[in-house]
């Protein structure tokens, strides 16, 4: 290291300065110092104030070059040069310089060392802030030819307590899985990760909406074909996610069978219903089980497979067996309940299946999830 940082002192007086601010770096890692004392030195060694903040805590560290604390002043100082924490390749935090005139030179080497002594001290100190996580230990996790003692090893190098039960999401999403992931548990210690082409998401507890009406049992099969063909009831507290985002919730506290009946359950979310839960499905649970030979096989699935290729015909009927009444799938339609009447007699016909009966309802339920089955 010397006699590196003596031959580049020959080429560049600042390739020399740079070196050291390495070796200073080097130096206060080794010795194991904390995020006061990283950032007492870097305002020492910047000769004005350093700053670091954490994201995920919303902590804040700031020092003068004296050594002494710097209390944020009102309105905050803005930094000169600022740089951000990475960890696991997501962004924690940042550390800055506030100095009063024009940036030094290797304002922004200081800073990248300092920003990853800060990232290891974060990572030294207890379960690291982030929420992506690393995809060995999540599949660890979450796989059922892991052991206990492994599966129990890898959570709690995710973070997790041992006594709290942790529940697993599998999402499909165009946006980042970490924002996803938030969403899904405000507040909450979470992890995240992406496994053959799915997001798994752990958390103690996934969050819900603020709604508080809670699911009844369908009474009659008008009110079995609805909850069929939404997936879960209607009434029933739903994660609110952006557009284009689905999830499916484990309902086990093992994480194992939890991750299993997560991507179930993310079979059976569609545009409508987005989000769906493994302890809502209940009985219907068992079509995900059914061969996709068989599925393809039966009369009703292959009635509804035909009928799909007009997307309005296919729109109506699910609104149809989503509300069990006419005038309720007119109003989700924006259409005249006539038009809407027009179109069931029409379906009807296609399916050869009563829809104005209970049992043609249901029916026609079962079978318009199990073809959405085949689709996943």
């Amino acid at each position: 290291m010397e006699a590196l940082a003596a031959r580049l002192s020959q080429l560049d007086a600042h390739a020399e300065g740079a070196i050291r601010v390495v070796a200073f770096y080097d130096t206060l890692m080794r010795r194991r110092v904390d995020l006061p004392a990283l950032a007492r030195s870097s305002a020492g060694l910047a000769e004005c104030v350093a700053g670091v903040r954490l994201h995920g805590t919303g902590r804040v560290v700031r020092a003068s070059p004296d050594g002494a604390d710097a209390p944020a002043p009102a309105p905050p100082a803005s930094a000169s040069t600022a740089a951000p924490i990475t960890l696991d390749e997501e962004e924690i935090g940042t550390v800055w310089l506030e100095r009063p005139g024009p940036p030094h030179p290797l304002d922004a080497v200081l800073l990248d060392r300092l920003a990853i002594a800060v990232a290891a001290v974060v990572e030294r100190y207890g379960p690291a802030r982030t929420t992506m996580a690393d995809p060995a230990l999540v599949e660890l996790a979450v796989s059922s030819d892991c052991d206990e003692a492994g599966r129990a090893r890898a959570l709690r190098l995710l973070g997790f307590a041992a006594d709290l039960p942790v529940r697993v999401a599998a999402v499909r999403s165009e946006l980042p899985l970490d924002r996803v992931a938030g969403l899904l548990c405000p507040g909450r210690p979470v992890k995240a990760a992406p496994l053959a082409g799915v997001g798994v998401v752990l958390a103690t507890t996934i969050a819900t909406a603020t709604a508080t009406a809670t699911a009844t049992a369908p009474a009659t099969a008008t009110a079995t074909a609805r909850a069929t063909a939404t997936a879960v009831p209607p009434d029933r507290p739903a994660v609110r996610l952006p557009a284009g985002v689905r999830a499916g919730i484990g309902a086990s506290d093992d994480p194992a069978r939890s991750w299993r009946e997560a991507r179930t359950a993310l079979r059976f979310t569609s545009a409508r219903q987005p989000v769906v839960r493994h302890a809502d499905l209940g009985a219907l649970a068992l079509l995900a089980e059914i061969p996709e030979d068989a599925a393809r096989a039966n009369c009703d699935v292959a009635a509804i497979a035909r009928m799909a290729r007009n997307p309005e015909d296919l729109e109506t009927l699910d609104a149809f067996c989503a509300t069990g009444s006419l005038r309720r799938a007119a109003d989700r339609l924006h259409l005249h309940h006539s038009s809407v009447a027009r179109r069931l007699e029409q379906i009807t016909k296609s399916l050869g299946i009563e829809l104005t009966q209970p049992a043609g309802l249901m029916r026609a339920g079962l079978a318009l999830t199990a073809w959405r089955l085949l689709d996943d």
